[in-house]
């Protein structure tokens, strides 16, 4: 078996390396991963300029073949296809991702991005995800179990599988759920704070009062004060002025609720996640 494994934390991500390992007890392993971090680029491909391509010869799994490209990971997959591999893989790993992908986030997912690029080439794929790359006990005991059933099933031709692995003592594990569908939520919720110790820089954005969560970790960028309604009405005066800015500081928020029967609630309830992930434009 030809594997080929991408990614989108970039060619030294401890998941990416973990990944290979168990890969290559499988077969003939080739990676092609970004050379820096690429997260939430979805399938997102390059069109103009050039990309860098280079061979890794020190690459931690010494039976596998790496290179290294400045693209994004659906770029791997193409530029593995046309330039890297002598001949066609059987199948795409993506992953192990430093972070779940579920629900919602699926869609800016770069890791699933890249097995949804396999797709589009006639490849199967396999796109795995830790809660955390810190944490990877779980899936280093039921990484290669779950590789080798799923190598062995039939998926349409539209559909990747999705595996998540909780960050958790292997032996709390209360199982494998299959068919999760994703959460219709987001895991991560992004906030945006403007930055200084009191003030947006220049005058608000139109609406920025609104944008603003009721929240008190994303109101710190308010006026001195926080009167929302001051804002807003700043905000109408200047509604005419062209130049307007500010600077956004983003952090983020991990759910801990999802509805039963999806991917996300799978995880927070200490099983493995298996779904799969549809694109309808490749649906028959």
């Amino acid at each position: 078996m030809r594997i080929l494994i991408v990614n989108d934390d970039g060619i030294r991500s401890p998941g990416l390396i973990s990944l290979a390992k168990m890969a290559v007890q499988l077969g003939e392993v080739w990676v092609v991963a970004p050379d820096n971090q690429c997260s939430a680029m979805s399938q997102r491909i390059s069109v103009f300029g050039s990309i860098h391509v280079r061979e890794v010869p020190d690459f931690p799994v010494k039976e596998a073949r790496a290179w290294s490209i400045s693209g994004s990971p659906a770029d791997c997959v193409k530029v593995a296809l046309s330039y890297v591999m002598e001949e066609k893989p059987d199948v795409v790993f993506s992953g192990i991702n430093n972070g779940y992908n579920v629900g919602v986030d699926i869609l800016y997912s770069g890791t699933v991005g890249a097995a949804v690029e396999a797709l589009v080439n006639g490849i199967p794929a396999i796109a795995f995800s830790n809660k955390t790359n810190d944490d990877q006990r779980v899936s280093d005991r039921y990484l290669l179990p779950i590789a080798k059933d799923l190598l062995t099933r039939e998926i349409e031709p539209w559909a990747v599988w999705n595996v998540n692995f909780p960050a958790c003592d292997p032996d709390e594990i209360r199982g494998i759920l299959e068919d999760r569908v994703p959460a219709k939520k987001s895991y991560y919720e992004t906030i945006y704070t403007p930055t200084g110790s009191g003030e947006i820089p220049g005058e608000p954005l139109p609406g920025a009062a609104d944008a603003i969560p009721d929240d008190p970790r994303t109101k710190a960028g308010l006026a001195e004060g926080g009167d929302k309604a001051a804002s807003q009405t700043a905000a109408e005066e200047h509604s005419e002025r062209a130049g307007k800015a500010a600077e956004l500081v983003l952090s983020s928020i991990a759910a801990t609720e999802a509805e039963e029967g999806s991917d996300m609630k799978a995880t927070f309830d200490g099983y493995i996640s298996i779904g799969k992930v549809k694109s309808a434009l490749l649906e028959a």
